[in-house]
Protein backbone atom coordinates (compact mmCIF):
# COMPACT_ATOMS: atom_id res chain seq x y z
CA UNK A 1 0.00 0.00 0.00
CA UNK A 2 1.79 3.68 -0.88
CA UNK A 3 -0.18 6.27 1.03
CA UNK A 4 0.45 9.99 0.02
CA UNK A 5 0.33 12.50 2.18
CA UNK A 6 1.56 16.18 2.84
CA UNK A 7 3.30 17.94 5.33
CA UNK A 8 0.88 21.10 5.10
CA UNK A 9 0.85 20.92 8.99
CA UNK A 10 0.72 17.68 10.99
CA UNK A 11 -3.12 16.47 10.29
CA UNK A 12 -2.90 14.87 7.06
CA UNK A 13 0.71 13.34 8.54
CA UNK A 14 -1.08 12.13 11.27
CA UNK A 15 -3.75 10.53 9.60
CA UNK A 16 -1.26 8.94 7.17
CA UNK A 17 0.87 7.53 10.03
CA UNK A 18 -2.36 6.08 11.94
CA UNK A 19 -3.35 4.50 8.92
CA UNK A 20 0.03 2.90 8.00
CA UNK A 21 -0.27 1.48 11.80
CA UNK A 22 -3.45 -0.05 11.09
CA UNK A 23 -2.35 -1.76 7.96
CA UNK A 24 0.94 -3.01 9.70
CA UNK A 25 -1.34 -4.36 12.42
CA UNK A 26 -3.05 -6.62 9.42
CA UNK A 27 0.57 -7.60 8.31
CA UNK A 28 0.10 -5.13 4.87
CA UNK A 29 2.81 -3.33 4.28
CA UNK A 30 2.52 0.68 3.48
CA UNK A 31 4.71 3.14 2.82
CA UNK A 32 3.87 6.82 2.92
CA UNK A 33 5.37 9.06 0.64
CA UNK A 34 5.29 13.16 1.04
CA UNK A 35 3.78 14.33 -2.33
CA UNK A 36 5.33 17.43 -1.70
CA UNK A 37 8.93 15.61 -2.28
CA UNK A 38 7.58 14.57 -5.92
CA UNK A 39 8.01 17.92 -7.30
CA UNK A 40 11.22 19.49 -8.95
CA UNK A 41 12.87 22.55 -8.22
CA UNK A 42 11.80 21.83 -4.67
CA UNK A 43 8.47 23.43 -5.80
CA UNK A 44 6.92 21.90 -3.06
CA UNK A 45 8.87 22.93 -0.44
CA UNK A 46 8.23 26.54 -1.56
CA UNK A 47 4.37 25.53 -1.63
CA UNK A 48 4.84 24.68 1.70
CA UNK A 49 6.38 28.02 3.32
CA UNK A 50 4.23 29.87 1.17
CA UNK A 51 1.00 27.97 2.66
CA UNK A 52 2.39 28.88 6.39
CA UNK A 53 3.72 31.93 5.58
CA UNK A 54 -0.19 33.26 4.25
CA UNK A 55 -1.63 31.10 7.53
CA UNK A 56 0.00 33.12 10.14
CA UNK A 57 1.08 36.24 8.35
CA UNK A 58 -1.40 37.11 5.15
CA UNK A 59 -4.81 34.77 5.68
CA UNK A 60 -6.49 37.25 3.27
CA UNK A 61 -4.02 36.18 0.54
CA UNK A 62 -5.24 32.71 1.65
CA UNK A 63 -8.83 33.30 1.54
CA UNK A 64 -8.68 35.09 -2.12
CA UNK A 65 -6.85 32.10 -3.52
CA UNK A 66 -9.03 29.46 -1.67
CA UNK A 67 -12.52 31.75 -3.08
CA UNK A 68 -11.19 31.49 -6.44
CA UNK A 69 -8.89 27.86 -6.85
CA UNK A 70 -10.61 25.64 -4.83
CA UNK A 71 -14.43 26.76 -4.58
CA UNK A 72 -15.10 29.35 -7.62
CA UNK A 73 -17.26 28.68 -10.25
CA UNK A 74 -14.79 29.27 -12.94
CA UNK A 75 -11.97 27.58 -11.54
CA UNK A 76 -10.27 24.63 -12.75
CA UNK A 77 -11.41 20.89 -12.37
CA UNK A 78 -8.06 19.91 -12.27
CA UNK A 79 -4.96 21.70 -10.43
CA UNK A 80 -2.55 22.95 -13.11
CA UNK A 81 0.41 21.76 -10.29
CA UNK A 82 -1.09 17.89 -11.24
CA UNK A 83 1.31 17.82 -14.49
CA UNK A 84 4.38 18.70 -12.49
CA UNK A 85 4.81 15.57 -9.78
CA UNK A 86 2.45 13.06 -12.41
CA UNK A 87 5.42 11.47 -13.82
CA UNK A 88 7.54 11.05 -10.70
CA UNK A 89 4.76 9.38 -8.91
CA UNK A 90 4.24 7.21 -11.69
CA UNK A 91 7.79 5.65 -11.75
CA UNK A 92 7.64 5.52 -8.25
CA UNK A 93 4.46 2.82 -8.46
CA UNK A 94 6.09 0.94 -11.22
CA UNK A 95 9.52 0.18 -9.22
CA UNK A 96 7.57 -0.54 -6.55
CA UNK A 97 3.92 -2.14 -7.79
CA UNK A 98 2.14 -1.24 -4.20
CA UNK A 99 -1.66 -2.76 -4.12
CA UNK A 100 -3.20 0.44 -3.81
CA UNK A 101 -2.96 3.88 -3.34
CA UNK A 102 -4.26 6.26 -1.07
CA UNK A 103 -4.45 10.08 -1.02
CA UNK A 104 -5.19 11.91 2.53
CA UNK A 105 -4.44 14.90 0.48
CA UNK A 106 -6.02 16.80 -2.12
CA UNK A 107 -3.58 17.80 -4.27
CA UNK A 108 -2.74 14.60 -3.82
CA UNK A 109 -6.09 12.98 -5.16
CA UNK A 110 -5.58 15.42 -7.89
CA UNK A 111 -2.54 13.60 -9.20
CA UNK A 112 -3.57 10.04 -8.58
CA UNK A 113 -6.99 10.90 -10.70
CA UNK A 114 -4.86 12.69 -13.66
CA UNK A 115 -2.52 9.03 -13.96
CA UNK A 116 -5.70 6.55 -13.11
CA UNK A 117 -7.90 8.33 -15.68
CA UNK A 118 -4.75 8.33 -18.69
CA UNK A 119 -3.74 4.83 -17.90
CA UNK A 120 -0.62 6.24 -15.81
CA UNK A 121 -1.74 3.97 -12.70
CA UNK A 122 -2.15 0.47 -13.03
CA UNK A 123 -3.53 -0.12 -9.19
CA UNK A 124 -6.50 1.08 -8.16
CA UNK A 125 -6.71 4.57 -6.48
CA UNK A 126 -8.56 5.58 -3.18
CA UNK A 127 -9.12 9.12 -2.06
CA UNK A 128 -9.42 9.27 2.13
CA UNK A 129 -10.73 12.33 3.11
CA UNK A 130 -9.53 14.43 5.57
CA UNK A 131 -11.63 17.81 5.61
CA UNK A 132 -15.07 17.95 7.36
CA UNK A 133 -16.32 19.73 3.50
CA UNK A 134 -14.88 18.66 0.93
CA UNK A 135 -13.90 21.57 -2.27
CA UNK A 136 -13.55 20.68 -5.66
CA UNK A 137 -9.66 19.97 -5.73
CA UNK A 138 -10.54 16.72 -3.67
CA UNK A 139 -12.53 15.38 -6.22
CA UNK A 140 -11.16 13.54 -9.14
CA UNK A 141 -13.38 11.42 -11.69
CA UNK A 142 -10.35 9.08 -12.66
CA UNK A 143 -9.73 7.90 -8.31
CA UNK A 144 -11.54 4.68 -7.92
CA UNK A 145 -13.47 5.54 -4.55
CA UNK A 146 -13.35 7.98 -1.77
CA UNK A 147 -13.52 7.53 1.97
CA UNK A 148 -15.35 10.33 4.06
CA UNK A 149 -15.50 10.73 7.85
CA UNK A 150 -18.71 13.12 7.26
CA UNK A 151 -21.55 11.32 6.16
CA UNK A 152 -23.05 14.69 5.13
CA UNK A 153 -20.96 15.07 2.13
CA UNK A 154 -21.03 11.67 0.71
CA UNK A 155 -23.96 12.20 -1.99
CA UNK A 156 -22.04 15.39 -2.91
CA UNK A 157 -18.52 13.51 -3.56
CA UNK A 158 -20.60 10.82 -5.03
CA UNK A 159 -22.63 13.00 -7.26
CA UNK A 160 -19.56 14.90 -8.37
CA UNK A 161 -17.21 11.84 -9.38
CA UNK A 162 -19.69 9.34 -10.67
CA UNK A 163 -17.78 7.26 -7.99
CA UNK A 164 -18.28 5.30 -4.95
CA UNK A 165 -18.36 7.40 -1.86
CA UNK A 166 -18.62 5.24 1.09
CA UNK A 167 -18.88 6.46 5.16
CA UNK A 168 -15.93 5.98 7.43
CA UNK A 169 -14.70 6.92 10.84
CA UNK A 170 -12.02 9.18 11.24
CA UNK A 171 -8.66 8.19 11.32
CA UNK A 172 -7.32 8.90 15.13
CA UNK A 173 -5.06 6.90 17.03
CA UNK A 174 -7.20 4.58 19.72
CA UNK A 175 -4.63 6.19 22.48
CA UNK A 176 -7.56 9.32 22.45
CA UNK A 177 -10.37 6.78 23.38
CA UNK A 178 -8.95 5.17 26.04
CA UNK A 179 -6.81 7.85 27.82
CA UNK A 180 -7.57 8.83 31.43
CA UNK A 181 -6.40 11.63 33.34
CA UNK A 182 -6.90 13.75 37.05
CA UNK A 183 -7.54 16.98 36.30
CA UNK A 184 -5.99 17.99 39.41
CA UNK A 185 -2.81 16.34 38.69
CA UNK A 186 -2.80 18.01 35.08
CA UNK A 187 -3.41 21.32 36.06
CA UNK A 188 -0.12 20.94 39.32
CA UNK A 189 2.37 19.57 35.85
CA UNK A 190 1.23 22.32 33.88
CA UNK A 191 1.94 24.80 36.57
CA UNK A 192 -1.83 26.06 37.63
CA UNK A 193 -4.40 25.90 40.31
CA UNK A 194 -5.50 22.52 40.50
CA UNK A 195 -9.39 24.06 41.20
CA UNK A 196 -8.89 25.57 37.88
CA UNK A 197 -10.90 24.72 34.60
CA UNK A 198 -8.80 23.86 31.90
CA UNK A 199 -9.80 24.56 28.89
CA UNK A 200 -7.54 23.36 25.59
CA UNK A 201 -6.97 26.30 22.56
CA UNK A 202 -5.34 24.85 19.76
CA UNK A 203 -3.96 26.56 16.76
CA UNK A 204 -2.61 23.34 14.95
CA UNK A 205 0.96 22.74 14.76
CA UNK A 206 1.92 26.04 13.22
CA UNK A 207 -0.08 28.08 16.32
CA UNK A 208 -2.31 29.89 13.35
CA UNK A 209 -5.04 32.17 13.95
CA UNK A 210 -6.34 34.80 16.82
CA UNK A 211 -5.01 32.17 20.01
CA UNK A 212 -3.77 35.27 21.98
CA UNK A 213 -7.25 37.05 21.88
CA UNK A 214 -8.74 33.76 22.34
CA UNK A 215 -6.58 32.86 25.54
CA UNK A 216 -7.10 36.50 26.89
CA UNK A 217 -11.36 36.13 26.69
CA UNK A 218 -10.94 32.79 28.57
CA UNK A 219 -8.42 34.38 31.21
CA UNK A 220 -10.96 37.78 31.50
CA UNK A 221 -14.00 35.75 31.80
CA UNK A 222 -12.46 34.54 34.76
CA UNK A 223 -14.22 31.00 34.91
CA UNK A 224 -11.63 29.29 32.78
CA UNK A 225 -8.05 28.70 32.34
CA UNK A 226 -6.59 28.35 28.99
CA UNK A 227 -3.83 25.47 27.78
CA UNK A 228 -2.86 26.60 24.86
CA UNK A 229 -1.25 24.25 22.54
CA UNK A 230 1.21 26.20 20.52
CA UNK A 231 2.95 23.13 18.48
CA UNK A 232 6.52 25.05 17.09
CA UNK A 233 5.23 28.62 17.11
CA UNK A 234 7.60 29.69 19.51
CA UNK A 235 6.94 32.99 18.46
CA UNK A 236 3.05 32.66 19.99
CA UNK A 237 4.62 30.71 23.10
CA UNK A 238 6.46 34.11 24.16
CA UNK A 239 3.70 36.03 23.10
CA UNK A 240 1.35 34.37 25.63
CA UNK A 241 3.94 34.12 28.16
CA UNK A 242 4.64 37.85 28.14
CA UNK A 243 0.97 38.62 28.41
CA UNK A 244 0.43 35.94 31.39
CA UNK A 245 -2.20 33.85 29.68
CA UNK A 246 -2.06 30.77 30.92
CA UNK A 247 0.61 28.03 30.25
CA UNK A 248 2.03 28.01 26.59
CA UNK A 249 2.45 24.61 25.83
CA UNK A 250 5.19 23.09 22.66
CA UNK A 251 5.52 19.85 21.07
CA UNK A 252 3.34 17.40 23.90
CA UNK A 253 3.18 13.75 23.93
CA UNK A 254 0.52 13.71 26.57
CA UNK A 255 -2.48 15.25 24.47
CA UNK A 256 -4.77 12.47 24.94
CA UNK A 257 -4.00 12.91 29.03
CA UNK A 258 -4.69 16.79 28.53
CA UNK A 259 -7.82 16.02 26.34
CA UNK A 260 -8.80 13.22 29.14
CA UNK A 261 -8.37 16.19 31.80
CA UNK A 262 -9.77 19.20 30.03
CA UNK A 263 -13.17 20.64 30.36
CA UNK A 264 -13.14 21.33 26.64
CA UNK A 265 -11.36 21.76 23.30
CA UNK A 266 -11.21 25.39 21.79
CA UNK A 267 -9.70 24.96 18.41
CA UNK A 268 -9.76 27.39 14.73
CA UNK A 269 -9.84 24.58 12.55
CA UNK A 270 -11.33 21.87 11.51
CA UNK A 271 -9.35 19.25 11.20
CA UNK A 272 -7.71 15.89 13.77
CA UNK A 273 -6.96 17.67 16.40
CA UNK A 274 -11.13 18.42 16.82
CA UNK A 275 -11.09 14.27 15.75
CA UNK A 276 -9.24 13.18 18.44
CA UNK A 277 -11.39 15.72 20.62
CA UNK A 278 -14.28 13.70 19.50
CA UNK A 279 -12.56 10.25 19.89
CA UNK A 280 -11.79 11.38 23.83
CA UNK A 281 -15.46 12.61 24.35
CA UNK A 282 -14.26 16.32 24.86
CA UNK A 283 -16.53 19.11 23.82
CA UNK A 284 -15.51 21.43 20.86
CA UNK A 285 -15.67 25.21 19.99
CA UNK A 286 -14.44 26.32 17.12
CA UNK A 287 -13.46 29.99 17.11
CA UNK A 288 -12.65 32.42 14.22
CA UNK A 289 -11.60 29.61 12.39
CA UNK A 290 -8.83 30.67 10.10
CA UNK A 291 -9.67 31.07 6.13
CA UNK A 292 -10.73 29.16 3.67
CA UNK A 293 -10.81 25.26 4.43
CA UNK A 294 -11.09 26.42 8.41
CA UNK A 295 -14.40 28.06 7.87
CA UNK A 296 -16.05 25.85 5.73
CA UNK A 297 -15.15 22.32 7.50
CA UNK A 298 -15.91 24.85 11.07
CA UNK A 299 -19.64 25.30 9.71
CA UNK A 300 -19.80 21.74 8.14
CA UNK A 301 -19.16 19.98 12.08
CA UNK A 302 -21.65 22.54 13.87
CA UNK A 303 -24.35 21.76 10.71
CA UNK A 304 -23.70 18.02 11.96
CA UNK A 305 -24.35 19.24 15.53
CA UNK A 306 -20.78 17.71 16.73
CA UNK A 307 -19.05 21.46 17.71
CA UNK A 308 -20.06 25.00 18.01
CA UNK A 309 -18.38 27.60 15.94
CA UNK A 310 -18.59 31.12 17.19
CA UNK A 311 -17.46 34.43 16.12
CA UNK A 312 -16.59 36.59 19.03
CA UNK A 313 -15.84 36.58 23.03
CA UNK A 314 -19.04 36.45 24.02
CA UNK A 315 -20.40 33.91 21.66
CA UNK A 316 -17.25 31.39 22.24
CA UNK A 317 -17.77 32.27 26.39
CA UNK A 318 -21.55 31.84 25.86
CA UNK A 319 -21.14 28.38 24.01
CA UNK A 320 -18.57 26.94 27.09
CA UNK A 321 -20.93 27.69 29.55
CA UNK A 322 -23.53 25.46 28.08
CA UNK A 323 -21.41 22.54 28.06
CA UNK A 324 -21.80 22.60 31.84
CA UNK A 325 -25.58 21.22 31.23
CA UNK A 326 -24.77 17.64 31.76
CA UNK A 327 -27.40 16.76 29.17
CA UNK A 328 -26.40 19.61 26.61
CA UNK A 329 -22.66 18.35 26.69
CA UNK A 330 -23.87 14.86 26.44
CA UNK A 331 -26.11 15.43 23.61
CA UNK A 332 -22.97 17.20 22.01
CA UNK A 333 -20.60 14.48 22.70
CA UNK A 334 -22.92 11.50 21.42
CA UNK A 335 -23.16 13.33 18.33
CA UNK A 336 -19.33 13.49 17.68
CA UNK A 337 -19.15 9.86 19.20
CA UNK A 338 -21.22 8.44 16.65
CA UNK A 339 -18.93 9.57 13.73
CA UNK A 340 -16.74 6.42 15.22
CA UNK A 341 -19.55 3.81 14.58
CA UNK A 342 -18.90 3.85 10.57
CA UNK A 343 -16.67 1.02 9.36
CA UNK A 344 -13.00 2.18 10.14
CA UNK A 345 -10.96 3.48 6.77
CA UNK A 346 -9.13 0.59 6.15
CA UNK A 347 -11.94 -1.72 5.72
CA UNK A 348 -13.04 0.50 3.08
CA UNK A 349 -9.81 -0.09 1.12
CA UNK A 350 -9.82 -2.07 -2.29
CA UNK A 351 -7.12 -4.10 -1.15
CA UNK A 352 -6.40 -3.90 2.22
CA UNK A 353 -7.30 -7.13 4.70
CA UNK A 354 -9.83 -6.37 6.44
CA UNK A 355 -11.94 -4.54 3.28
CA UNK A 356 -11.36 -8.55 1.36
CA UNK A 357 -13.10 -9.90 5.13
CA UNK A 358 -15.68 -7.53 5.01
CA UNK A 359 -16.54 -8.02 1.32
CA UNK A 360 -16.14 -4.61 0.07
CA UNK A 361 -14.94 -5.25 -3.21
CA UNK A 362 -15.49 -3.15 -6.34
CA UNK A 363 -18.93 -4.41 -7.07
CA UNK A 364 -20.19 -3.56 -3.55
CA UNK A 365 -18.28 -0.22 -3.16
CA UNK A 366 -20.02 0.93 -6.03
CA UNK A 367 -23.91 0.39 -4.59
CA UNK A 368 -24.69 3.74 -3.10
CA UNK A 369 -27.92 2.73 -1.89
CA UNK A 370 -26.96 2.39 1.60
CA UNK A 371 -28.25 5.42 4.06
CA UNK A 372 -25.84 8.13 3.17
CA UNK A 373 -28.17 10.87 2.67
CA UNK A 374 -28.95 13.27 -0.37
CA UNK A 375 -26.62 15.29 -2.26
CA UNK A 376 -26.43 18.94 -1.02
CA UNK A 377 -26.15 21.87 -3.33
CA UNK A 378 -22.48 22.12 -3.45
CA UNK A 379 -22.93 26.20 -2.45
CA UNK A 380 -24.76 25.11 0.58
CA UNK A 381 -22.79 22.88 1.95
CA UNK A 382 -19.18 25.04 1.70
CA UNK A 383 -21.00 28.42 2.60
CA UNK A 384 -23.57 27.79 4.77
CA UNK A 385 -23.31 28.77 8.57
Amino acid sequence: MLILTASMGSGHDGVAAELAARLAAENAEARIIDVLLLFPLRLGTALRHGYRWMILRAPWLYELIYQVFFVGKRAPGTSPLTVLAAARLRRLVDGWRPDEVVSTFHLAAQITGRLRERGGLACPSTVLVTDFAVHRLWLHRGNDRYLCPNPDIIGYVAACTRRPALRCAPVVRPVFGRAVADPGRVARGVGVDPGDRLVLVSGGSWGAGEIVATARALVRSGRYTPLVLCGDNAELRRRLRAAGLGPALGWRDDVPELMAAAYALVDNGSGLTCEEAFAAGLPVVIHRPISGHGRDGARAMAAAGVSACTGDAAALLEALDLLDDAPTRKRRTDRASALFRSMPAEAGLVSSPKGRVLGLDERRAGQLDDPIGQAPDADRLQHDP
